[in-house]
């Protein structure tokens, strides 16, 4: 109920965010259960890279050398494909809960920023996925040396947990990453940092991309500059738009 003003009771406002995010909660829980037992499954799907490079290498495995390793890599493949199948309901939940204190043109803006958080973290793990992985794959297995005769065989043996958590940090930086019209665009909105701003301060921004890359990424040259690439693109196209939505807010 609202109040005779119009506005909802501050108390109100709790109940509905209480409600909101143990539906999200419950979601999630069900989402778990579901990803849990097709885990096997959707870690097999992140394997579909490296099998690629490897399928003719018959030799090649996964290893775990400790008892429980592998049970807790399914648990966390089950945690990040549940989160990522209840991100969705997450951003209409949030949509749901601010949209009544929102007048019709803010509610139209909210919600286009919404789904592209979404579109553009996905687009970035696909990039990953699809793209950086198999390069930076390719790139760091060539080290290996099973010649003795050239001294001491060194030969890879990567774990279960040791993949999934290279995947999944690529991922996440990236996914990260790409959030970057977002957030410009956001600050263009509000008078922070115009178009004009970013476009001088662009040596600064390169500077600190590539920072951030450093940061995201595993320690390696490869995947620093596989990502710093990609931002410094968005942060072009970001300047172009905040330029567009700066000419027709005039």
């Amino acid at each position: 109920m609202k109040s005779t003003n119009g506005e909802m009771p501050f108390f109100k406002h709790f109940e509905e965010l209480r409600y909101r995010i143990f539906f999200c909660f419950a979601f999630f829980c069900i989402m778990f259960g579901v990803c849990y037992f097709f885990s096997e499954k959707i870690y097999n799907f992140l394997l579909i890279p490296l099998i690629a490079l490897e399928g003719s290498n018959s030799e090649f495995s996964l290893i775990y050398t400790d008892l429980t390793e592998a049970f807790f890599v399914y648990l966390k493949v089950a945690t990040m494909a549940a989160l990522l199948c209840s991100c969705p309901v997450f951003i209409w939940q949030l949509y749901m809960f601010l949209a009544p204190g929102l007048y019709k043109k803010e509610k139209l803006i909210l919600l286009p920023y919404l789904i592209s958080t979404l579109v553009l973290f996905i687009t970035g793990a696909a990039m990953v996925y699809y793209y950086i992985f198999p390069l930076a794959w390719k790139f760091f297995i060539a080290f290996e040396n099973r010649d003795a005769s050239m001294g001491v065989p060194i030969e890879f043996m990567p774990s279960v947990s040791e993949y999934l958590e290279l995947v999944l940090q690529l991922m996440f930086a990236f996914g990260v990453a790409f959030q970057i019209p977002i957030f410009l665009t956001l600050m263009s909105r509000i008078g922070i940092l115009p178009a004009r701003v970013l476009a001088k301060k662009r040596r600064f921004a390169i500077v600190i991309i590539f920072i951030l890359a450093a940061i995201l990424t595993p320690p390696d040259v490869l995947s620093q500059i596989g990502l710093a690439v990609p931002m410094l693109l968005l942060y072009e196209i970001s300047i172009l738009a905040c330029k567009y939505i700066e000419q027709n807010n005039k």
